[in-house]
């Protein structure tokens, strides 16, 4: 098992102590440094910041939002970083929801499966170089032809080789049918909310990609890199009970009342009338009363809460489940280098 560790995206202000999280992620052996974006800092200006202190950690995007770039420029950014970095970028993709896709970058949210099924291939196109990058489309076609062009546009190769003409791509997904194309084009799949649980669940919609025609892995070599919440305490009631209004945020806030992919997850665990009673108080502007209706077990079901055996028993749990990475948050560098002891 692989550690992680995610910086995420900013708050109102940028964050003071990542350089010191970088650093002691490194020293402690951790694997990857992970980055994210939603609608205000972007995943790629910090990974290449933070990342120019590291020269082990592999450097990846959880997840970089398709809407946020065209795929040629998501694949120079890729490339461009993957040559800094001596070949150690991961692309992390995700579409996101229907409110930031159309709400913040003005995108038609619809068809998002096969809008990262195109995109991913053009991505791969510009790395491969193996001829000027096309696309027939729908969603991204190049060369733009049709109304609204001026018809003068031509296939292009990217001026600069890549340093690895395949960087690893993995996809945020949460659903099935995105859950299995991960699995069948990508090298990695980045759940959010994952649950032992349910490994059953989750491992029948990868196996469905997997077994498709052309499939880039198969289980052996496929990676599965699941955020968790792992926090070691002899209080595991007060260390859920601080986690559940950001669950109840992304349960009951996140997306449009009846799109909600994060709120799918947690039905899917079976806490059906607990996202619809969240959701209910969340959007009728009562907050602290959508976090108190989270019960222990939801939070329990996607986190590792307890004292240092009962982490070290959960860790392995995990792992037996399919999980070959856990991304974990940190506020501290004593936090990391604990974590890394159990690993």
């Amino acid at each position: 098992m692989k550690l992680g560790l995610q910086l995420g995206y900013w708050g109102a202000q940028p964050p003071t102590n990542h350089a010191e999280l970088v650093d002691a992620a490194q020293d402690a052996g951790y694997d990857t440094l992970f980055t994210a974006e939603a609608w205000g800092s972007d995943a790629y200006t910090p990974l290449a910041w933070w990342g120019s202190h590291t020269t082990r950690l592999r450097l990846g995007t959880s997840v970089a939002q398709l809407s946020a770039r065209t795929p040629t420029a998501c694949a120079m950014a890729a490339l461009t970083l993957d040559h800094l970095s001596g070949g150690r970028h991961i692309l992390g993709l995700g579409v996101s929801g229907p409110q930031v896709v159309e709400g913040w970058y003005g995108a038609p949210f619809p068809k998002p499966l096969a809008r990262t099924r195109e995109y991913i291939d053009i991505v791969r196109q510009v790395w491969s170089r193996q001829a000027s990058v096309t696309s027939a489309g729908p969603h991204y076609p190049l060369p733009l032809s049709g109304p609204g062009a001026a018809g003068l546009g031509k296939p292009l190769k990217s001026i600069v080789h890549p340093l690895r003409p395949d960087i690893p791509i993995m996809l945020g997904a949460e659903g099935p049918r995105n859950v299995a194309l991960a699995a069948e084009i990508c090298d990695g799949w980045l759940p959010i909310f994952y649950s032992p649980r349910i490994a059953g669940m989750y491992n029948e919609w990868l196996d469905e990609g997997f077994a498709r025609p052309g499939a880039r892995r198969s289980r052996e070599d496929f990676e599965i890199c699941a955020t968790a919440n792992i926090v070691i305490t002899e209080d595991r009631t007060a260390a859920l009970a601080a986690m559940k209004p950001t669950i109840a945020l992304y349960m009951g806030g996140m997306g449009a009342e009846d799109t909600n992919f994060h709120a799918d997850v947690y039905r899917r665990m079976g806490y059906a009338e607990v996202v619809d009673d969240v959701t209910r108080l969340f959007r009728a502007g009562r907050k602290d009363e959508a976090a108190s209706v989270v019960p222990d077990e939801l939070v329990d079901d996607a986190a590792i809460v307890g004292d240092v055996e009962y982490v070290r028993k959960q860790v392995v749990a995990w792992a037996a489940s399919g999980v070959t990475m856990m991304v974990v948050n940190a506020r501290g560098a004593a936090q990391i280098r604990n974590l890394a002891e159990l690993f």
